[in-house]
């Protein structure tokens, strides 16, 4: 994908925002409706959407904002340095939580009703982490970013980021297209049909 924008990389980062944030809702959805009777997808749906973050925002999002956007920024200014490092080390922590989720899931897989209140109460700090972390990065970096970069600067960074791994083109991984998996959660989970409306 090529954004011709000046601001290619606000852009990117932008969009890549509110699919996360489609994503996150679906998952707490389905785990909300695991737990109201209602019927709700097959567990594999889940699992879909953990490995969707895990995949691209763990692996391709956060690193790009750290290596790229973070890194100028530091460059031209240490007035946002704290805060740099607080989303730096909650681009770790998130991995961490994403785990926790992975684990709590096979327990529910296991043992059922008796591991769905320990699911709930870990996805929904997930979610709300999440938003905040998304959050921070938009009121106070992302404004910054257009405050202190130079031209040069967005220059290299919107390079870099048109580089990067395309999730909504031919590239995949392992053999599956992440657009794929935005079909089968957007499919089975309504909360996240929004996902669709931007890809």
């Amino acid at each position: 994908m090529t954004i011709t924008t000046e601001r290619a990389a606000l852009r990117m980062i932008k969009l890549d925002h509110k699919r996360l944030a489609a994503v996150t809702a679906a998952m707490l959805e389905f785990v909300r409706r695991l737990g109201d009777g209602t019927s709700t997808p097959d567990p594999i749906v889940l699992r879909a959407m953990l490995y969707y973050i895990r995949e691209y925002p763990d692996q391709i999002h956060h690193p790009m904002e750290d290596r790229s956007l973070f890194a100028a920024l530091r460059n031209r200014t240490d007035d946002f340095d704290e805060v740099l490092d607080e989303l730096q080390c909650e681009h770790i922590e998130g991995d961490v939580r994403l785990r926790n989720l992975e684990h709590a899931l096979t327990r529910y897989e296991l043992k059922g009703d008796a591991a769905l209140l320990n699911m709930r109460t870990l996805m929904e700090q997930y979610v709300a982490f999440c938003s905040n972390h998304r959050r921070v990065e938009e009121a106070l970096i992302l404004p910054a970013a257009e405050r202190f970069l130079t031209e040069a600067d967005w220059s290299k960074i919107n390079a870099a980021f048109e580089r990067r791994y395309d999730p909504f083109g031919e590239t995949t991984f392992d053999g599956e297209s992440l657009d794929s998996l935005y079909r089968l959660i957007a499919n089975a989970v309504p909360a996240a049909g929004e996902i669709r409306q931007d890809v």
